[in-house]
């Protein structure tokens, strides 16, 4: 009776265990959202504009605590995004820019935000509401002129945490 626990136990395992394997790192990779238009460093990355290292596989993974002021969202393996020295590609704008955001999972939301330095220029409720899959803000520049990188936040109601795209932009 032991010996066919065992095979049977065995059998089970076989088959699960490619299962796990295969069905696990998807589910923790499905997340989760980032500026593509104009676009972020980390679609840059994706699209191999820049030559970027673990990004370039999960743009939409640059997720960290709220309230941070950085390009890589707190994330060690994606220091490379607030690396200025890189040749991030600044798309020319006007003064008044939209932000579209691309979701893969989408969270309630809180609020998104936008700064250039510790300077908020604008601020969208997200109503604690899920977003479509796919977002757009106007965002008015003020006076800037020249190359700028503005920061966008996504706020997560449902977590303590923020998604994190840098944009850099030229401002005729």
């Amino acid at each position: 009776m032991n010996l066919n626990k065992r095979l049977v136990a065995a059998l089970v395992g076989a088959v699960a265990a490619p299962l796990i394997v295969v069905a696990g790192p998807a589910a923790l990779a499905s997340a989760h959202g980032y500026v593509n238009s104009p676009a972020s460093r980390q679609a840059q990355c994706a699209s191999h504009t820049v030559s970027c290292g673990a990004i370039q596989y999960e743009p939409q993974s640059v997720e960290g605590p709220k309230g941070l002021r950085s390009c890589n969202g707190g994330v060690d393996r994606f220091a490379e995004l607030n690396d200025n020295s890189k040749p991030w590609q600044a798309a020319s704008v006007g003064k008044t820019v939209s932000f579209n955001w691309t979701f893969t999972a989408r969270h309630r939301t809180a609020s998104y935000q936008y700064y250039v330095g510790n300077t908020k220029l604008a601020e969208f409720s997200g109503n604690n509401q899920p977003p479509p899959a796919t977002v757009s803000h106007s965002v008015n520049l003020g006076n800037r002129t020249g190359r700028i990188t503005v920061l966008a936040i996504w706020n997560i109601s449902d977590t303590a945490n923020a998604f994190y795209s840098c944009i850099d932009l030229n401002v005729k």
